[in-house]
């Protein structure tokens, strides 16, 4: 595109990439490069590498490369002309005069500028009236008592439209006499029979800005009763409400810093969260969240928390702007505030009763988006099979959107462990789902039946009937903590509570006190046929529980050795490859137990739980080294 000697040649000759790549990405100088973190993709270690002396850039991680061009295309989201203009004016070039335009376009141009011009008159006009008229002190002190004090106010613009029905629109007909175009504004709305009058009406304002800082509309919230409470600018040539994120013309620069949105609902939610130090806020501006806005929001960060209200509307708003986040490739995590008192807390309540910090405490601890919707499906009937089913299909639309096959496969057991249906049928089901582009699973009676695994149902059964050992059994288990994690593990817990305690409590006793679903479980275990215990059936419980909570170290180590730190210092590296050593020997220490164990065993008694554990064990070991 740009040809030798071409006006878009002079600029590629004339800008410097390192600078203009500099204002979106932090550099750090490598020999007669340059790298820092890839804004294209995710990544801990710096892959990305521009060349100043090749006017290049390029990133080893996801491919990205080309000229500073194609750098700004990617970053802006714009088509080539637009590239070469933010290239030239940051370069310091004066762009060669424009065509003639049409008179249409003359004409359109011109209405937007006025526009414009009529929001920031109307901003001043909102904040001459907050500031001194009575209404505006009777609104001060609303605001006041929702904690934004005068700096507050002044920083974020806010401001009050009077309850007079014309009051603005005098205003503005001093110097705008086109009725047409005021009605086009947004700002003047007209009746039925043709007269003009204000659309916001004893309000507070807080004016919406694009991302260059520009005011195109007003959100406003009633003062009183008035409804609807809270009212935006209609659709005009300025504004499209799926286009905007407010604030994010102030935290667009914390947001590459910061690499993560928090994502909210309202303006009062993000100035509070602004005031609260963090800086990184944006707010959709209602309870739906278009795609066109998550595009903007992945200029800056593919890394969202999302904290909507708690109400029913907002949770519905979380789910589906999930979903969409989800289908940009976005990393996604979901705080839900817990209440005060007796009141659902959105941010703005949340940080006015309990502070910035404990509100910043808790946005560090915000889960991964699977187990805020684990936790929602959980709600739902769980003590039937067909509520099982209906908790699995909520989930599943979400689990096929994950793109990381590692991740997956762990969400996939978490969703059967919480959930309590068969693991192995439940991944069969989710990959034949797959297969078949379905978002929903048929209903299987192996994944609505049995559950907990064979080996702790075994345990279950002697913690409740193995008079000989089954104290010693409960120590162990006790001591080792290996049955936390699994799916009777509330069992399991009671069990060997009532066995360790001074007097030993009944089984039936420790029914009472669980929960129904659970209370179920355990009388359909001690149910069961089986044929006499031992104490080497008990270690062979132990055995494979040990192998289980091994199998989960190593993929937690796993996913570590993923991400190679690249300022990793030597006792860091040190201390990663003692761990690795430890690890290895208590896999292969594990391994030789379990090859006299299958020694022993007959094939009639063997565990198919344990045969897994072992091939899983095994093939770490090879994977380890």
């Amino acid at each position: 595109m740009a040809e030798v000697g071409s006006f878009a040649d002079r600029v590629k000759q004339q800008a410097d990439i390192v600078r203009v790549v500099g204002e979106y990405v932090r550099l750090k100088k490598t020999g007669k490069d340059f790298s820092g973190l890839c804004p294209f993709h995710q990544e801990k270690t710096p892959s990305f590498t521009v060349s100043p002396i090749k006017q290049i850039f390029y990133c080893f991680g996801c491919g990205k490369g080309g000229d500073v061009f194609n750098f700004v295309r990617e970053m802006e989201k714009c088509d080539f002309p637009e590239a070469l203009k933010i290239v030239a004016e940051k370069s310091g070039i004066a762009l060669p005069a424009r065509r003639e335009r049409s008179p249409e376009e003359h004409r359109e141009t011109q209405h937007r500028t006025l526009i414009l011009e009529m929001h920031r008159a109307a901003q001043t006009f909102y904040t001459q009236q907050l500031a001194s008229t009575p209404e505006g002190r009777v609104a001060q002190a609303y605001l006041e008592d929702r904690g934004l004090d005068k700096p507050a106010i002044e920083q974020f613009g806010i401001g009050y439209a009077p309850s007079g029905g014309d009051t603005l629109l005098r205003f503005l007909r001093a110097k705008y006499k086109d009725e047409k175009l005021l009605a086009e504004s947004g700002l003047i709305s007209r009746d039925q029979s043709g007269r003009l009058f204000d659309r916001f009406r004893r309000r507070i304002t807080f004016p919406i800005a694009n991302e260059g800082g520009k005011i195109v509309a007003f959100g406003c919230r009633a003062l009183g009763d008035d409804t609807p409470k809270y009212l935006n600018s209609p659709e005009t040539p300025i504004y499209s409400k799926s286009n905007v994120l407010y604030h994010l013309d102030r935290a667009k620069e914390a947001l590459r810093r910061q690499d993560f949105a928090i994502l909210v609902e309202g303006y009062m939610d993000a100035i509070a969260v602004a005031r609260a130090g963090i800086s990184n806020v944006v707010a959709s501006c209602g309870t739906s969240l278009a795609e066109p806005q998550i595009k903007l929001l992945a200029r800056f960060t593919k890394r969202v928390i999302v904290n909507y209200d708690p109400d029913s509307a907002g949770q519905a708003a979380t789910e589906r702007s999930v979903a969409l986040l989800l289908e940009q490739d976005f990393e996604v995590k979901v705080l839900a505030l817990p209440p005060i008192g007796d009141r659902k807390a959105d941010p703005d309540l949340f940080i006015r009763e309990k502070g910035a910090e404990e509100y910043l405490k808790l946005l560090k601890a915000a889960p991964p988006y699977v187990d805020y919707l684990i936790a929602r499906a959980r709600r739902m009937d769980m003590s039937t099979g067909e509520g099982k089913l209906r908790a699995v299909n909520f989930l599943l639309p979400y689990l096929q959107k994950i793109p990381n096959r590692l991740l997956r496969s762990e969400w996939a057991t978490r969703i059967a462990q919480q959930l309590r249906v068969d693991e192995p049928v439940l991944r069969a089901e989710l990959s034949k789902a797959a297969k078949e582009r379905r978002s929903a699973l048929k209903t299987q009676p192996e994944l609505l039946g049995r559950l907990a695994k064979p080996v702790e149902r075994r345990l279950i059964r002697m913690l409740a009937d193995a008079e000989d050992f089954k104290i010693e059994l409960a120590r162990r288990l006790q001591e080792e903590r290996l049955y936390e994690g699994m799916e009777a593990e509330k069992i399991i817990a009671a069990l060997i509570a009532a066995n360790l305690a001074p007097e030993p409590i009944p089984t039936v006793e420790v029914a009472g006190t669980l929960e129904e679903r659970d209370r179920r479980l355990l009388f359909e275990i001690l149910f069961e046929k089986v044929n006499n215990q031992t104490w080497r059936e008990a270690e062979s419980c132990l055995s494979t529980l040990r192998g289980i909570h091994l199998q989960r170290q190593f993929d937690a180590f796993a996913r570590e050795q993923q991400v190679v730190k690249s300022d990793q210092t030597l006792a860091e590296s040190l201390e990663q490859q003692a761990r690795k050593d430890e690890l290895l020997a208590r896999l292969r220490a594990q391994a030789r137990a379990q090859e006299v164990e299958e020694k022993i065993i007959t094939k009639d008694e063997a565990d198919p739980v344990q045969e897994q554990i072992n091939k899983m064990i095994k093939d770490s070991l090879r994977r380890l080294g």
